[in-house]
């Protein structure tokens, strides 16, 4: 004993699930308490056992694009599934990039799914084809226990469905319209819902054409005490007047209309719900603002993107907001309503600056969105975790404000106009990286700039320190595809990627891909295309589908000065993993590539 040291404890062997077997029912409660899809999936690959057990447990799953799995394997993978999203189109989609018969058809996951899934109960369709067909389909499957129907920006049904939706599906609580484009057959499809519902709690038609009779929501209000959201179509408020009466328990209001703007005296009568606090109204104008100020105190959200208001308007409003969480605004808030709202609002969260009108008087009589206005919010701003803006300048000085700032951003979207002759301060090398080095937090990141605004060694650094992000969209970036190539190599974690008017050549897009191991999805429009995307092929590999819209040929008659060709807009790149093979629906114009 005496002097003797004794020797550390050493595992001699590696730890056993076997030695410490725990129970099915305890996996079973542990898995039910797991929510993140990352730590779902590493714990369905410990054993066979965890992933049986992941797949009876799983409530709800998001297929992030519909082309990358068969509907009839996420059937057998996951059959107590309860909740299921599903992606169609790009995002381009929502710009007018995508044709409306480009696919991301509904059908084949409804005729699937509907009947064998026995739990599910939520459904949520994104830039998707549905017709009525498709929503009767689902309705007869799961119609008695459909609680939450989301149809957000999808197209190819009318209000006959909505009729049906709402005579069968009594135990809905959401059923969500955004921007869908819906042909409208009557409005009997709101008088049924508030005939036959009673426990809707989120109803969102906004940004649709659907026309609706104000007695309708009022009955809706009655029957159903539970609407906390209504998000409409345009209606003259004043004609909401007995709604607002009813609803007491609403909480989000956007839609309406002002249509009369300049007659406050018919708008006096409007008295919004004692519990609102998240509004957004349309085609507001200075005389019609009163109306907001009895509650501003109380407002969380405040949408002005849709309203007629200068930006001397947006000051007097937003001082009168202190507890904002999130706004959302056009750039003819200018950078003197910014500096009020990084006076006024501390506790803000999301802050979204929308494009405005591009007549050059109006932004030179308003003022348009700089440096200025995005360094005073980064300043008093301290809270914000998403910034999505459209600005007519920006310096390299205030993307490191925003660096330095705002430590909680996990969202960053910016884009440089082109209204402007010349911008202050390009290259943004340097305000790109310190931004991305401060905000650790960072998973989504868009920067779409002009002709300059980012060399290839600000290119590098967003590869560099951009090691967390998943999703990028990327404009008029790089000078050449050895920036391309730099950027790729330190993407380590990003999982879809968005390049849009780019110098790039198609070789170089092939090669970035390769070196991009986590990378799941690729769209490009605007590059050094050729009429055969030959070059594209340098990126296959197994699971990987590469589909190739060529160019329109007179692109290739113009030569740029060192006589290389000129940046096709209409040459498109899309790639990504698929389970489900080569999609059987593309339309003519699309080419799928393959090796021979």
């Amino acid at each position: 004993m005496g002097g003797e040291v004794p020797e550390p404890r050493r595992l001699n062997r590696a730890l056993s699930f076997d030695d410490y077997w725990v129970p099915d029912e305890a996996l079973h409660l542990v898995m039910g308490h797991v929510e993140d899809p990352r730590d779902r999936e590493a714990a369905s690959r410990v054993c066979r056992r965890w992933h049986r057990i992941d797949a009876l447990t799983r409530k709800h799953v998001t297929v992030a694009f519909c082309y990358a799995a068969r509907p009839a394997r996420l059937r057998e993978r996951f059959p107590r599934l309860e909740s299921l999203s599903l992606k169609g189109k790009p995002r381009a989609a929502m710009y007018g990039l995508i044709p409306d018969d480009w696919g991301a058809y509904a059908a084949p996951w409804i005729d699937e799914l509907a009947a064998p899934l026995e739990c599910l109960k939520a459904l949520h369709l994104r830039r998707m084809t549905v017709t009525d067909a498709d929503i009767a389909a689902l309705v007869r499957a799961r119609g008695h226990m459909l609680q939450e129907l989301k149809l957000d920006k999808c197209i190819g049904f009318s209000t006959d469905a909505l009729r049906l939706v709402a005579r069968s599906c009594r135990s809905l609580r959401t059923l969500f319209l955004e921007e869908c484009h819906i042909t409208d057959k009557g409005g009997e499809w709101l008088h049924e819902l508030a005939v036959n519902n009673s426990v809707l709690v989120t109803l969102n038609f906004y940004m649709t054409e659907l026309k609706v009779a104000p007695a309708d929501l009022e009955l809706l209000a009655k029957n159903c005490k539970s609407l906390i959201s209504l998000k409409m179509s345009e209606c003259d408020l004043s004609d909401l007047i007995s709604f607002f009466q009813t609803a007491n328990a609403l909480q989000d209001f956007a839609g309406g209309a002002f249509y009369e703007v300049g007659e406050l005296t018919k708008y006096e009568k409007v008295k919004f719900p004692p519990r609102l606090c998240f509004l957004g109204l349309t085609y507001m104008g200075t005389n019609e603002m009163p109306v907001i100020f009895p509650f501003s105190m109380k407002l969380k959200k405040l949408d002005l993107q849709y309203t007629f208001l200068t930006t001397e308007d947006h000051c007097q409003i937003i001082a009168k907001c202190p507890n904002l969480l999130i706004l959302e605004v056009r750039n003819v808030i200018g950078d003197r309503g910014l500096e009020v709202v990084g006076d006024t609002c501390k506790k803000l969260r999301r802050l979204r600056i929308e494009r405005g009108d591009d007549d050059p008087g109006l932004q030179e009589e308003q003022g348009g969105v700089s440096q200025l206005g995005l360094t005073a919010v980064a300043v008093g701003c301290r809270e914000l975790e998403y910034i999505a803006a459209y600005v007519s300048d920006i310096t390299n000085g205030a993307l490191e404000s925003i660096g330095t700032f705002c430590k909680n951003l996990y969202d960053f979207r910016l884009v440089l106009l082109d209204r402007e002759r010349q911008v202050t301060d390009l290259p943004l090398d340097n305000g790109v990286c310190a931004l991305l080095r401060n905000c650790t937090k960072l998973r989504r990141f868009a920067l779409y700039l002009r002709p300059g605004g980012l060399s290839d060694d600000g290119l590098s650094y967003i590869g560099q320190y951009s090691g967390n992000i998943q999703y990028m969209l990327l404009g008029n970036v790089g000078e050449s595809d050895h920036g391309l190539i730099r950027f790729a190599v330190g993407c380590t974690n990003l999982q879809k990627l968005e390049l849009r008017s780019c110098c790039f050549s198609e070789r170089a897009l092939s090669l970035a891909v390769l070196q991009m191991p986590s990378l799941r999805y690729i769209w490009v429009q605007g590059y050094r295309a050729s009429q055969t995307g030959l070059d594209l092929l340098l990126m296959a590999r197994p699971f990987w589908n590469i589909e190739f819209t060529p160019p329109s040929p007179e692109s290739f008659n113009h030569m740029t000065e060192d006589g290389e060709p000129c940046v096709d807009s209409h040459a498109q790149v899309l790639a990504y993993y698929s389970l489900a093979g080569r999609r059987s629906d593309c339309p003519q114009w699309v080419i799928p590539l393959h090796p021979a």
